[in-house]
């Protein structure tokens, strides 16, 4: 037994790597430059530049990996690498539609255009704002419109000299009233009173209402007549205005025409201005009434107007350089696809095109738009919306109560615009695998999938760029600077973390977490530099306020609660050993697991199957047991058998088969009647061969192991089982290092069932000779020789079971016969 012990053992100089055999050529991280590059990802790194510069609708890109790993830096660092030699996108602006307020129009402009067109049109309202008041009030224009107004009195005057003329005639006189003209009749050259009127004769009466008849009718075709004259004043007058207007209006419009005029949609939207212009000349000219109760409203429905030729500037590209790359962190629907606000009028409320807002698929329109999967899955609405947008490939300014179809406040309905972006959606594998499976838009919308690896190759080269990470992350953050032994112990838990010796973690916000937490302490000391104790620290300091629970467990295996045994020898029973991940934190304990065996045939029965405390792979390393007890022992008879297999003292679900070769050793223990070494733990997946399968948190497993030995007293005996392939593995603490330096606890690697149950035993396995038994004395010997007895022992009844069923069968025949 001691030859094999001493043959698995894993020597010292296994257990870790260090972090400085690969020699540094720097005293301190002050000496070395900052990195630009990201670590590793050579293969996200690849999808990535692929998925920016391949052209296509539904191209777009999802990076999937786990949070930590650099995932949004990576992806804008690289947009805006790939973007910088793009062309820059046009501008985008809204305008009034003077045919439909409701529909806005869009209009596209060079870079910086946009802005040009909004102060072009904002400095012409201001210009015409003086200009038109200064002509109307001109001499020249006071002269023309008197001249009209003149006409107009003198035609007027005759209308009137020709109605009192035709008046008198019929000997009546005309009066004016405050509703009009009036006809008076006249005796003598005299006007009558009603009174006077009544006591005349009758048929001086009807003569006075004939003629006072033909009067009216003559007053009639003078009001007609007035009322053309009126009209056609007015509309030489209007035109008039609009002429002199049009002079003031069109040296000013000309000037934006002739800055625009490349532009054929600036051009018709220029000539649409020019006929409003006119139509609303009197807003330029009214004059202010404080004392007028109507002014305020006056004053409101001016400012309305003069809101029409306003340019809504809504992407501006004039300091773009390259192909924009914006990413949305807080992904609402508004925020992504733009706005329609609203303010109140008199109780009610109104909007317009001034009040369109954009998104962040306007703003990265051209470009690339970065969003986070979980965020955005947040809202169904925002989802189907983005997908809308991608597949239609145009951008919808809408009103938010339209979209959740609840009606609300009048709405605008304004010109799509054309996109033309590339989303980079970041998420988890498990996230892309639900979406690629159930959202068949997703499918083919995303057709780049940029894979984020959680590890990369420990080399000489990726040692460098740790280095150079760490003094990136000291000058981003006023740091002191690390020195060699530290930046090392970096490198030893970021090794750690990937759990292999030959790779490196790429979770570069945890290992970024540990620089700045050493550097604190280093700081808390005074120190200038941060030395490697102090790495040791923060890692010590970050477990312990995170290990509250493990350390309640350890106290409980401890003082007996939680029955573990590290010394003394028990059948059937062996520690194996369990992972449990609290949110950031991870930690290993023992737990025991006994087996029962007798004769029967009911094979292994997983006890915390039964109870329905196992998961599916568990189930399957316990089913995976019968499967080599077969194999080994029942080739030359039947495998008669019952056995239970269980946790002690664990009462949640268990999950995973590393536990599957200590079952197989409890069992085995338990048929041989060999005591097993309870100062031994084991972990290890086993196959229906007997091979030991690798497992994880390898790391997490023997020190919680050796904790509660140490805890105890370390005899010298003591150790852990693991699988040969799980040496890479280790990146244990100093103290397991040094424990085993001084042969005071032992890690054992083995690659088969035969050398755990040595090691625990001290017993050899034994191997089948060619006769097909095992050599005496031998593990396997005494299993076989157990089953042997059960099978023996069952024969009999086998037969007496089988007699009965030949009797019963007998009778039946009997029976039929006679019938």
């Amino acid at each position: 037994m001691g030859k094999v012990r001493d043959r698995l053992r894993v020597p010292p100089e296994k257990l870790k790597r260090r972090g400085n055999d690969i020699p540094f050529d720097f005293s301190t991280t002050e000496e070395i430059s900052v990195i630009e590059n990201f670590i590793g990802q050579e293969r996200a790194r690849r999808a990535l530049d692929f998925g920016l510069r391949i052209k296509g609708p539904g191209y777009n890109i999802y990076m999937a990996g786990p949070s930590g790993t650099g995932r949004t830096t990576f992806a804008r660092r690289m947009a805006e690498e790939v973007g910088r030699s793009g062309p820059v996108p046009w501008d985008w602006v809204y305008v009034h539609n003077f045919k439909d307020r409701e529909k806005p129009k869009a209009i596209t402009l060079p870079p910086g255009k946009g802005a040009e067109f909004r102060e072009a049109m904002r400095n012409m309202i201001e210009e015409l704002k003086k200009e038109i008041p200064r002509v109307f009030a001109g001499e020249e224009f006071e002269k023309l419109k008197g001249r009209v107004l003149e006409e107009f009195y003198a035609h007027t005057n005759e209308l009137y000299q020709e109605l009192e003329e035709f008046a008198r005639n019929e000997q009546f006189a005309i009066s004016k009233t405050a509703t009009g003209l009036a006809s008076v009749p006249l005796v003598n050259g005299q006007p009558v009173s009603q009174e006077e009127y009544e006591n005349l004769p009758e048929e001086v009466k009807e003569d006075i209402q004939v003629r006072n008849r033909r009067v009216q009718e003559k007053m009639n075709e003078t009001m007609r007549r007035y009322r053309e004259l009126e009209r056609r004043t007015k509309a030489i007058i209007s035109d008039l205005e609009r002429q002199v207007g049009r002079s003031a209006i069109e040296p000013l419009l000309n000037e934006v025409r002739k800055r625009f005029e490349e532009y054929p949609q600036v051009l018709e939207y220029l000539q649409e201005v020019e006929e409003d212009l006119i139509d609303n000349l009197d807003i330029f000219t009214e004059k202010e009434e404080p004392q007028n109760p109507m002014a305020f409203f006056r004053r409101f429905n001016r400012m309305n107007i003069f809101s029409r030729y306003q340019v809504n500037l809504l992407v501006d590209n004039s300091q773009t350089r390259g192909q924009p790359v914006i990413e949305e962190r807080n992904p609402t629907f508004s925020r992504l696809f733009g706005a329609i606000e609203y303010e109140g009028e008199f109780g009610v409320l109104s909007t317009d095109f001034t009040k369109l807002k954009r998104g962040a698929i306007h703003a990265a329109n051209g470009g690339y738009l970065i969003l986070q999967a979980a965020d955005l899955l947040k809202s169904p609405m925002v989802w189907d919306t983005l997908k809308r947008t991608l597949r239609n490939r145009e951008g919808v300014i809408e009103s938010i109560f339209r979209n959740l179809n609840l009606g609300g406040a009048v709405t605008l309905e304004p010109d799509p615009i054309p996109i033309d972006l590339k989303v980079i959606l970041i998420g988890d594998h498990y996230l892309y695998h639900l979406l690629y499976k159930y959202d068949e838009d997703f499918r083919k919308l995303f057709k780049i999938k940029v894979d984020f690896d959680t590890e990369t190759a420990r080399s000489e080269e990726t040692v460098k760029q740790y280095a150079a990470f760490v003094a990136s992350a000291c000058r981003r953050y006023n740091l002191p600077p690390f020195r060699h032994d530290a930046v090392a112990k970096v490198i030893e838990f970021s090794s750690r973390l990937a759990e292999d010796q030959l790779k490196m973690s790429a979770l570069f916000g945890r290992i970024e977490e540990i620089v700045i937490e050493a550097a604190t302490w280093a700081q808390r000391e005074g120190a200038d530099v941060v030395q490697a104790e102090f790495v040791e620290r923060a890692i010590q300091e970050r477990d312990y306020r995170s290990n509250r629970l493990e350390m309640r467990l350890h106290e409980a295996i401890l003082d007996g609660t939680i029955m573990i045994d590290t010394e003394g020898e028990v059948v059937g029973q062996v520690n194996g050993l369990g992972v449990y991940a609290l949110g950031d934190y991870i930690f290993g304990r023992p737990s025991r697991i006994t087996a029962r065996t007798y004769l029967g045939e009911k094979g292994v029965i997983n006890i915390e199957r039964e109870s329905r405390l196992s998961g599916q792979i568990h189930d399957k390393g316990v089913l995976t047991l019968s499967g080599y007890l077969g194999g080994q022992y029942a080739q030359d008879k039947p495998l008669t058998l019952s056995a239970s297999l269980g946790f002690e003292q664990l009462y949640g679900i268990i999950e995973g088969d590393s536990a599957s070769s200590a079952e197989l050793f409890a069992l085995l223990s338990s048929l041989s009647g060999l005591p097993i070494d309870q100062g031994i733990a084991v972990t290890g997946s086993v196959n229906q061969k007997g091979e030991i399968q690798p497992v994880g948190g390898v790391n997490y497993k023997i020190e919680g192991f050796f904790k509660v030995c140490k805890d105890r007293g370390l005899t010298g005996t003591q150790g852990v089982i693991i699988p040969c392939q799980n040496v890479r593995n280790l990146m244990l603490s100093d103290e397991v290092i040094e424990a085993v330096k001084e042969n005071k606890f032992h890690i054992w690697a083995i690659s088969h069932v035969d050398e755990g149950i040595e090691i625990l035993t001290g017993v050899p396995a034994g191997k089948r000779q060619k006769n097909g038994r095992f050599p005496a004395g031998t593990v396997h010997y005494l299993v076989d020789r157990r089953l042997k007895e059960w099978s023996r022992l069952r024969r009999p009844k086998d037969k007496e079971e089988k007699s009965k069923a030949g009797n019963v069968a007998g009778s039946r025949k009997g029976k039929a016969d006679e019938s």
